[in-house]
């Protein structure tokens, strides 16, 4: 059954005072392979739907069930929404509850069209040029993924919404040599539609990392000048932004808050670093609307269909927005702010990550990080690892591998310690690409990167 459809019936089915339906039509296509050979590859199409009742007891009072399930078989319909409706009548009062939004100017003229769509020929090219690299004495590993999830959304109050959401990326994994002599490195690249992947390009970088692990060099934990590069860059300004809710900085639980308030207005770097989210960002466009069936402190199901736009977190090096759904807002006398699904960090120079290297006399190279935890909420202090590549830097030049750490780091402090920032570039974070693909980071020079442990990881 056609998803628009599908919120038709739902709609006109129920029984609630509002109702929003939500329907999202996945495809995916996958590829992997693993010591130079092709090993898998596959497509799906699934469907995930909610239903979510509201019963008022007042104009900002009310009580709300939400039921999702992936059936498909249209008989389901009713059923899910007598579901809906029973968990509301016996929920307690919301927290967020606000009037439903009504129709705008951007409601979705597309409402009828077919959901997007991909296969396994989207990763043609891919396959050929990656196919070479197979002939090479490196041995090769990775994993190349496409998803199109089209969602509709649609409420009592008039709301119709449409938006078709492609997400791709690949990830390489280069191994040469064997046991104490193994080197690894990793490279990856996020993309919407695989028309832009340099697979040539990505391939004579994994082997530039691994001649860099000729010579290997041994080094003690401390504290060392390290210049990051975007990818890592994304997967630390990432978790920041994951924590930039108003309120939990209101109440004193989270890095954003101080005596009395937040740190809005606070100024954390004299470089004029620019940390900010835009739906309409070129190659890194995200929905441009809520669409959620469930509240957290971040997304209220009463701000489905609310519009989202730019939002600077950090302006020119000052702590500028944090996370209010509309409710919290309003408690909070703040300007209503939505969580983002795209990150980019600009106001760096021209250089690129080689001319950073260029310049440094002695320090680290990272290439990417994992196992990110939160160990102190209040400082947000994270620690993690170093992976696939922890490179030395002498007089301009990488001279050799050097053994794997683990970091202790707050991405706060890091922002009020980076020396220098580079040239913004399209980057795929590593330990979030399953989460958050869509970053444009520069590489940054931290001059004391706290080494809190060597780690045995490779």
């Amino acid at each position: 059954m056609p998803a628009g459809a599908v919120v038709e019936q739902a709609l006109a089915l129920s029984r609630a005072d509002e109702t929003m339906v939500i329907v999202t039509d996945a495809n995916e296509a996958s590829l992997r392979w693993a010591g130079n050979s092709m090993t898998t590859n596959g497509s799906s199409i699934s469907r995930e739907w909610a239903v979510i009742s509201v019963f008022r007891d007042g104009p900002n009072s009310a009580r709300v069930g939400s039921i999702s399930s992936t059936s498909v078989d249209p008989d389901d319909i009713e059923a899910l929404v007598r579901a809906s409706e029973e968990a509301a009548r016996s929920a307690e009062p919301a927290k967020d509850a606000m009037p439903l939004l009504t129709p705008d100017t951007d409601d979705a003229s597309d409402w009828a069209e077919a959901p997007g769509s991909t296969d396994i020929e989207v990763f043609t090219d891919l396959a050929r040029d990656l196919s070479k690299g197979f002939d090479g004495a490196d041995r090769l590993y990775g994993f190349a993924h496409h998803q199109i999830h089209t969602t509709w959304l649609g409420t009592s109050t008039g709301v119709r919404r449409r938006f078709v959401q492609p997400t791709g990326s690949v990830e390489i994994n280069g191994k040469r040599g064997e046991g104490v002599d193994l080197a690894s490195a990793w490279v990856g690249v996020g993309t919407s539609d695989f028309t832009d992947v340099d697979i040539p390009g990505l391939l004579t970088e994994l082997s530039r990392r691994l001649d860099w692990s000729k010579r290997r060099v041994e080094l003690p934990a401390g504290r060392y000048e390290t210049l990051l590069p975007p990818s890592a860059v994304a997967d630390l300004m990432i978790y920041m932004a994951w924590e930039m809710e108003g309120r939990g900085a209101q109440e004193g639980h989270t890095a954003f808050a101080r005596a009395g308030g937040t740190r809005i207005g606070e100024r954390l770097t004299d470089i004029p670093l620019t940390l900010y989210s835009d739906p309409r960002a070129g190659g890194l466009e995200y929905r441009p609307f809520v669409a959620t069936s469930a509240s957290s402190e971040a997304l209220s199901v009463f701000d489905n269909g609310l519009p989202a736009q730019r939002v600077d977190w950090l302006r020119e090096g000052v702590i500028e927005s944090l996370v209010y759904p509309r409710a919290t807002a309003a408690e909070f006398d703040a300007p209503t702010t939505l969580p983002a699904e795209n990150l980019l960090l600009t106001g760096g120079s021209g250089a690129d990550l080689d001319d950073m290297i260029a310049r440094t006399e002695r320090g680290l190279l990272l290439t990417t990080l994992w196992y990110i935890r939160e160990v102190d909420p209040a400082t947000l202090l994270l620690t993690g690892l170093t992976r696939d590549g922890v490179y030395l830097i002498e007089n301009g030049e990488v001279t050799a591998a050097v053994n794997n750490f683990r970091f202790n780091e707050s991405p706060i402090d890091l922002l009020r310690r980076v020396s220098e920032a580079g040239a913004t570039e399209t980057t795929l974070p590593r330990e979030w690409k399953d989460w958050f693909t869509r970053t444009a980071m520069p590489p940054l020079r931290i001059p004391d990167f706290h080494m809190s442990s060597v780690s045995q990881a490779t």
